[in-house]
Parts: structure tokens; C-alpha cells; sequence
């Protein structure tokens, strides 16, 4: 597995470096409004690709969201990794939501598969079939497989993966993350089921959308 730093992801150096040069060239111009605009776009950079730490539950039976955002969907559908119909937790993520992705259980990465495509918007139905996708099926230390696929949105341009086939993987420890709003479907194993509701806004690594057994 390849580390992230804690606080800002690394991908995002390249974007906060590009615009606070943008901003000083701009201020060494004398062009004032110029100067605002780099840098109210250097502080939208360092907000999106900003990377906090998260206190992880250790509670057993459990998973942990795999994304920052709201949960939009919570239905039956295929899953795209192991073929079998699962319960589905869709959790969409706004510009203004962390975009680091993390592994919902303990376990060991089995499958990455990866589906170019389209840029619809993440909240619609079609995205999860049409849009640019990377699927992971991990193994968990309690037995059962789970599966979560980023998906990226109408904005979203890249998706990018730090797992690699074997890796093992902690509840919560990053996994990737997809640029400019997007989406992550976490599809459950039987015997598990939603400890969340339509609406509610978790944050990846520390809220517990699942539970073994009875939901709550």
C-alpha cells in the first residue's frame, strides 16, 4: 500500500502549488482581481485535497464508511464484483467533501477491477453501469467479502487507486480517492445490514454503516 500524507493527500500538491504560483504572479502583476481569484482557488485546493485523521471504531461485526458524504441510495443490486444481489449503500460526495476513500473492514484485498467510461452525474442511476469506475473485494479478517466501487462524476476526471492485489488492508486505512465529486457504493455480504438511513452524512473511516445482524 502506498501512504498518503495525513494532511493533504498527494495528489493535491501539484494543484495547490499550480494556483499559489498563479496567485503570487498575479499579486507581483499588480492585478488585484486576479490575485483574489488564484487565491480563493488555492484555498478550494487545499479544502478539497485536505486528508484528516479519523478515529476508527474498533467494534466487531461492524463497517466503516468508505467516503465522506451523504447516503443517497440504500437498495438491492448486483454487485459489480462478485455478481451476487447485495444490499447497496450509494454515499455521494459533494467538492466540498474529503475525497480520500478508505477500506470499510480489516481484511485483504482479493479483486481490483478497473471500468473506463462516461462522466454522468454520480447521483444517478445510470452512473453506477455508464461512469469510470475501480471496484475493490476485500476479504475481511471476520470471513465475508465486501465489495466498494468509486465512481466518478460529472466533474470528477480521475480516480485514483493505492491498493494493490494482496495488500492488507486495516478498517479505514486509505485506499485512494476520486477528484471533484463523485461516489462510492459499498455493497454488503449477507448477514450484514445498513446501521444508516437515506440522508445521513458520514465520514469515511469513522461512521458505521453496517452491522452484523439486526440493523440499528
Amino acid at each position: 500500500m502506498r501512504p498518503a500524507n495525513a494532511a493533504i493527500t498527494p495528489e493535491g500538491y501539484p494543484v495547490i502549488f499550480l494556483t499559489s504560483l498563479c496567485a503570487l504572479a498575479s499579486a507581483l502583476l499588480g492585478s488585484a482581481a486576479l490575485t483574489v481569484i488564484f487565491l480563493v482557488l488555492v484555498w478550494f485546493s487545499l479544502n478539497f485535497f485536505r486528508d484528516p485523521e479519523r478515529v476508527v471504531p474498533q467494534e466487531a461485526g461492524a463497517a466503516t464508511s468508505p467516503a465522506d458524504g451523504k447516503v443517497v441510495k440504500i437498495e438491492r443490486r448486483v454487485d459489480p464484483m462478485t455478481g451476487e444481489e447485495r444490499t447497496c449503500i450509494c454515499i455521494f460526495m459533494n467538492i466540498f467533501n474529503v475525497h480520500v476513500n478508505r477500506t470499510p473492514v480489516a481484511g485483504t484485498v482479493e479483486q481490483i477491477t478497473y471500468w473506463p467510461g462516461k462522466f454522468f452525474n454520480a447521483s444517478l442511476d445510470k452512473a453506477s453501469v455508464f461512469n469510470e469506475r475501480c471496484g475493490y473485494a476485500v476479504k475481511s479478517d471476520e470471513g465475508p467479502v465486501f465489495s466498494f466501487v468509486q465512481i466518478a462524476g460529472l466533474v470528477a476526471r480521475r480516480i485514483v487507486c493505492r491498493a494493490e492485489l494482496g495488500d492488507r488492508v486495516a478498517r479505514g486505512e486509505r485506499i485512494g480517492m476520486i477528484r471533484f465529486g463523485s461516489r462510492v457504493d459499498l455493497y454488503l455480504p449477507a448477514g450484514y445490514t445498513p446501521a444508516v438511513t437515506l440522508g445521513r452524512e458520514v465520514l469515511a473511516g469513522q461512521t458505521i454503516v453496517a452491522r452484523r445482524g439486526a440493523g440499528s
